[in-house]
């Protein structure tokens, strides 16, 4: 019988208790988990093709524990040549790497076959940000279809300017409760809890405060009874994060952008701003919730890209 290359193969027990385990005690986004479960699901899909291939029947657990370092970068090799990038491919080696490590803790293999391995490089490219100029427009400007909901052009508009004001995760934004309300109005600050559980403060500035009151007088014509989001639908319900990315989407479409905007785009432009004025790399750090500062560091480009385009138009000798 062939394999169905189509359906990805199914999940080890140990694997599950991997991605419990991950889910439970590290506290793994469920967005990571599930990137985790598709990444072991496509381990034994080529585990299982490669025997095929060899004419062998073993059996698929025994087949993807006995797995050696040959065998992954094939596998690695295998993925590259299917369009996979280098980043996706770290992603995947890093899930990898992690099962074979909790079966080593495990007891259940002697060595790790993806501890020395690394993925293909590829080119690094930079966050798409929006200019000072584009994000005032984009905030500020009235929306030109007068049969909108106004009561939901305040929620989205309050949406909008949290996400720029603090530099908030499009998940951390969704999470919000109404109960955040208060230390955003009296303390000017909102408590969100990040990847790997890891909470922290943020200022929040005086238009979104602003923003924020006027949501807050009409939430109630919309949430359900007990509903505790802060931001919700026509339906009284929690906003999707997929619901707020279709929001700004279509915000952008009405205000005339001609650039496809969504919501990472305005905490890329949070941090690129504020570094550009203030320099502070570490301050900008705390603000994103990054746990290293290497994942910041990429704004300094930014700053630098914006100075030489500057350079560029205005020195004379800058040009030929």
């Amino acid at each position: 019988m062939s394999l169905d290359k189509t359906q990805p193969a199914p999940l080890l027990p140990s694997q599950l208790a991997y991605l419990a385990e991950l889910a439970d005690q590290r506290r793994l986004s469920p967005r990571t988990v599930s990137s985790y479960h598709r990444d072991l699901a496509a381990l034994n899909q080529l585990a299982a093709e490669g025997a095929q291939d060899r004419g062998t029947h073993a059996h698929l657990g025994q087949s993807v524990e006995q797995l050696l370092t040959f065998h992954i970068r094939r596998f690695v090799a295998q993925l590259h040549g299917r369009g996979l990038s280098g980043r996706s491919l770290a992603r995947t080696l890093s899930a990898w790497r992690g099962y074979y490590g909790w079966l080593g803790r495990q007891g259940k293999i002697q060595s790790n076959p993806c501890a020395d391995l690394r993925p293909p490089r590829s080119p690094k490219h930079l966050p798409n940000t929006l200019s000072v100029d584009q994000t005032m427009q984009l905030l500020d400007s009235p929306t030109n279809e007068e049969s909108a909901d106004s009561r939901l052009t305040c929620r989205d508009q309050a949406i909008f300017e949290l996400l720029y004001s603090s530099g908030l995760r499009l998940s951390e934004l969704a999470s919000l409760d109404v109960d955040a309300l208060k230390s955003i109005l009296e303390e000017s600050e909102v408590r969100v809890t990040g990847k790997r559980g890891k909470m922290r403060i943020v200022p929040v500035g005086r238009k979104a405060q602003e923003a924020l009151v006027l949501w807050s007088e009409v939430r109630y014509e919309f949430a359900a009874d007990e509903e505790i989001a802060l931001f919700v639908s026509r339906r009284g319900n929690r906003l999707s994060t997929r619901m707020i990315q279709e929001s700004l989407r279509q915000w952008a479409i009405r205000h005339g952008s001609e650039t496809h905007v969504h919501p990472h785009m305005l905490r890329h432009s949070f941090a690129s701003h504020v570094l550009q004025s203030s320099g502070d790399l570490r301050a900008v750090q705390e603000m994103l919730g990054h746990a290293s500062i290497a994942s910041t560091q990429i704004y300094t480009h930014l700053d630098f890209q914006h100075l030489a385009q500057v350079y560029d138009k205005a020195h004379p000798r800058a040009k030929r």
